[in-house]
């Protein structure tokens, strides 16, 4: 009898627990190597598969059948962003009228959408169109074999499968996440002026005020290093998807989980990065 089988026999918990976390690590592992896998393979994307790219930005923004009759992920976005939106401007005019301030609704619309609110709106939407789409449909690849296929021609199938949605994700993202702002600042001013009555005048001048340019560039950059962070996450599970159909539905409920997950600590991160701990604003009178 070996020495692991008599410590499996007196300790069964702390073994299971230390095989628990030894598979853990192995998991980690295997999704680093992925990870650098597929951002190095960006290179052979820009010079051998050019066409497959363009192929996964048309899917990825208009949507493929019956999806592209609703505009896709640009319908699914501006529908969040606009309720997220008029939802800020709502909470914010009935928190600042407590106090007497609600004139200050446009500074709550143009400094929480900027920097919070429409970024996760952006994860969220991404990870329940995009991701999920990325590893179904990998994942229908790799039960088909589909992909061993791919690999016996001599198909790159990292670069042509995986590098080719991160890639086309990010592009995807920068026009999507122009309209998301876009409608979650006109939802505000909407909802402000026209469900509670304050003037356009008032609304526009304190948004004005408090809107800062470089802000919009800085949520730029947290969006692209949440939507990189949400597509290699997806593209994983859905390469690494067994057990038929079934195991393809759970390797997407695992993939958006574990994205929305690492998403809002990337965007914590990140943000705290770019901002800091003060929010460059002066409020007196």
């Amino acid at each position: 009898m070996s020495s692991a089988t008599v410590a499996h026999q007196r300790f069964p918990r702390a073994t299971r627990t230390l095989g628990t976390a030894r598979s853990g690590w192995v998991r980690l592992g295997e999704q680093a190597r992925f990870f650098g896998k597929t951002l190095a393979s960006l290179v052979d994307v820009v010079v051998y598969y050019r066409a497959e790219l363009l192929r996964q930005v048309a899917a990825m923004s208009l949507g493929t059948g019956a999806l592209a009759l609703v505009g896709g992920s640009v319908a699914v976005m501006a529908f969040l962003t606009m309720s997220t939106g008029g939802t800020i401007a709502s909470e914010g005019y009935n928190q600042f009228s407590n106090i007497g301030v609600e004139a200050m609704t446009g500074f709550g619309t143009a400094f929480a959408n900027t920097r919070l609110v429409t970024p996760f709106t952006a994860a969220i939407a991404f990870a329940a169109t995009i991701g999920a789409g990325a590893t179904a449909q990998l994942g229908a690849m790799r039960i088909n074999e589909e992909i061993d296929a791919l690999e016996v021609m001599g198909v790159r199938s990292i670069a042509y499968l995986a590098s080719t949605r991160v890639a086309a994700g990010v592009i995807v993202a920068i026009p999507l996440y122009c309209v998301a702002l876009i409608l979650g600042y006109t939802a505000g001013q909407l909802i402000t002026t026209t469900y509670y009555g304050q003037s356009e005048g008032v609304f526009t001048h304190y948004f004005n005020t408090f809107f800062i340019p470089a802000d919009v560039l800085r949520s730029f950059v947290v969006t692209i290093a949440e939507v990189i962070t949400i597509m290699l996450i997806h593209t994983y599970y859905g390469f690494t998807a067994a057990g038929g159909p079934a195991g393809v539905g759970e390797a997407v409920g695992r993939a958006t989980r574990a994205s929305l997950t690492v998403g809002g600590l990337v965007i914590m991160f990140v943000t705290l990065a770019l901002y800091g701990r003060t929010g460059q604003l002066n409020l007196a009178g």
